[in-house]
């Protein structure tokens, strides 16, 4: 449900840190703070949907797993935090070179130790990292003030490789479910939800074509019983994220 299923959001190197930006919240999380009891937070902060927040992790890489065409032979997780979801990345494409990147050292340094086999890089202005089959960006768009959010997703559709996908998910600001969890996690105070509207035109300046738009995350993990119908969901606005995937024309 919310997408606090990871770690310490990658935000841009230019972003600003002022609350005066217009809509920003109060402050920006500084995810330094949260890499050590990052776990514990967001199990408390998710429990009013499921009691494990590894489901989270599970459920996005399996369905961008589940979508991939063609070989994948190097992915990127921008925003990857400490790592929550590069182990499962492993698993989903085990012959890819798997590469997390974040503003957060210290959280970082967390990802890298439990993760020994993969890539971590700090973000930063400059970094050249080439090209990925595949990039997978999980609930990272909303901590990114609004005048900087082009930026990012310009970075990102240079570092997508011809033929490859970015697949990002966020917040359904239309879930009032979602909204809850958002204004009670300590590490979502500063987070602007967008729109699927917005996505896609992030994505289309980018000069990225759309593949997909689907929402996701309509049902907790103890209805089991009913998780196979949420396949047939992803045109109605109520589930509690949204995936949108895009790639260059051609």
């Amino acid at each position: 449900m919310s997408g606090t299923d990871r770690g310490a959001k990658a935000l841009p190197p230019t972003a600003a840190t002022s609350s005066e930006a217009k809509g920003a919240a109060p402050g920006k999380i500084d995810f330094d703070d949260y890499s050590a009891d990052y776990d514990e937070l967001l199990r408390e902060s998710t429990k009013l949907y499921a009691e494990d927040s590894e489901y989270f992790a599970r459920y996005k890489v399996d369905l961008i797993r589940d979508a991939a065409r063609g070989p994948i032979r190097r992915v990127l997780e921008y925003g990857c935090g400490t790592g929550r979801n590069i182990g499962y990345l492993q698993a989903a494409f085990p012959d890819a070179r798997i590469v997390g990147t974040d503003v957060s050292a210290a959280s970082l340094q967390v990802a890298a130790a439990n993760n020994p086999k993969a890539e971590f890089e700090v973000e930063g202005e400059g970094l050249e990292l080439g090209a990925f089959d595949l990039i997978f960006v999980a609930s990272v768009f909303h901590h990114i003030l609004p005048a900087e959010r082009a930026a990012v997703m310009a970075t990102l559709a240079r570092r997508l490789a011809q033929g490859g996908s970015i697949n990002v998910f966020e917040h359904n600001p239309f879930n009032p479910v979602t909204r809850r969890i958002v204004s009670t996690c300590p590490f979502d105070a500063d987070a602007i939800l967008l729109k699927p509207a917005e996505l896609r035109s992030l994505l289309r300046h980018a000069g990225l074509h759309l593949q997909r738009q689907t929402y996701c995350l309509f049902v907790p993990p103890r209805l089991s019983w009913f998780l196979p119908v949420e396949k047939f969901l992803g045109w109605l606005p109520l589930g509690g994220q949204y995936w949108v995937s895009a790639g260059h024309a051609g």
